[in-house]
């Protein structure tokens, strides 16, 4: 991804040894993740070392999707504001509304 500005990389890892992952690139045109119609790469993780629990993200020939355990459906991109919402609302649901 040499035409790719890294907008946003964090990541907490929390008391109980969760880890919470947050990756996001935007691609300079005509750059596009095969599978993607918009110009980001993401990454958002959530799990333990080894295990992951929740991930969103699109990789190449896959597209935009997630991840709950080992099952994989689809998801409908909007927007990054959106995406984050959307990945941080379901860790904060699998966390008891601690985030």
């Amino acid at each position: 991804m040499a035409r790719a500005t890294l907008l946003i990389d964090a990541k907490k890892v929390y008391a109980d040894g969760s880890i919470l992952q947050l990756k996001l690139w935007e691609l300079k045109p005509p750059d596009r993740v095969r599978g993607s119609a918009h110009g980001l790469k993401y990454s958002l993780f959530y799990g333990r070392e080894g295990l992951r629990i929740l991930a969103y993200d699109n990789e190449a020939g896959k597209g935009d999707h997630v991840h709950r355990g080992d099952v994989e459906t689809p998801y409908r991109f909007t927007t990054y504001e959106k995406l984050l919402d959307d990945f941080l609302t379901e860790v904060g649901t699998l966390r008891g509304g601690n985030l």
